[in-house]
């Protein structure tokens, strides 16, 4: 299902592509470059919620020193967006492949992302929340 012109919807879907694809590469400058700087995190991972990008960043400063996070491979499916006037909704079924120093581990995960249209029209992330799925037996 999607929502919006098929213009709107495509440039949001762009857009989203754009930030897991730089999840996926863990090319950290081209992931954090698609929200804002007041943007918001809510992670299952994560003990609280990150109240701007700063602040995620700093935590995935330390997840990668602490833990020798780095992704490997994240791939999207199901996605869906329902654009609202200058704001939009994001939501798609992820698979990621992450390695850290316990080894590598694939983690299924249901995510949002809301993107507002900047200056120039360029849509950006201003919230990102992420819950587990579950997991096949």
């Amino acid at each position: 299902m999607s929502t919006g012109t098929g213009a709107e919807v495509a440039e949001v879907m762009a857009a989203a592509e754009a930030l897991v694809n730089a999840f996926g590469r863990h090319d950290t400058a081209a992931y954090f470059d698609c929200f804002t700087p007041d943007a918001t995190f809510c992670f299952y991972t994560a003990p609280e919620r990150l109240g701007s990008r700063q602040a995620y960043q700093d935590t995935w400063g330390a997840w990668e020193r602490e833990d020798g996070f780095h992704v490997v491979s994240c791939r999207s499916t199901d996605p869906q967006v329902q654009v609202l006037g200058d704001a939009a909704v994001f939501t798609h079924d992820v698979e990621t492949e992450v390695e850290t120093n316990a080894g590598r581990e694939r983690v299924r995960e249901r995510e949002t992302i809301v993107f507002v249209r900047g200056n120039g029209g360029r849509w950006l992330a201003v919230h990102e929340h992420l819950s587990s799925a579950l997991q096949e037996p």
